[in-house]
């Protein structure tokens, strides 16, 4: 994510707006883009505050409020493919693509190896 702008920028900003220069022009003037120009006077005519927006949540996932089905369905079964899981969760009323439920093995610490030795990466007729 960017780093948001400077107060001091923001309120030059919002004060050359209000001494009667369009929102583009005080963009051009400070060397930022007309749409952060636009959003900061808007912000200021909202809210009365220069102080940018804080950061967002973070991601939301559907899965999350399954975390105890999956984590236990794994540990049963660690077999178990990403298409049967997507199909388990189905049934249980949650749409889900198994490439996102692998993303989200992945980004939440879940590694789960198959086969330790490697032996499923190689092709059966190599050695």
């Amino acid at each position: 994510m960017p780093k948001s702008l400077s107060i001091d920028l923001r309120a030059r900003i919002v004060e050359h707006v209000s001494s009667g220069h369009s929102r583009r022009s005080a963009a051009a003037k400070f060397a930022v883009s007309a749409s952060s120009a636009v959003r900061i006077v808007a912000l200021h005519a909202a809210t009365g505050s220069l102080a940018p927006r804080t950061g967002r949540a973070g991601r939301r996932s559907k899965l999350d409020e399954q975390r105890g089905f999956l984590v236990q369905r794994i540990n049963e079964a660690p077999d178990l493919t990403m298409p049967e899981l997507a199909g388990e969760l189905a049934a249980r009323g949650t749409q889900i693509d198994p490439s996102n439920l692998s993303r989200w093995f992945l980004r939440n610490g879940y590694r789960v190896k198959k086969n330790s030795a490697g032996q499923r990466t190689r092709s059966p007729g190599r050695a």
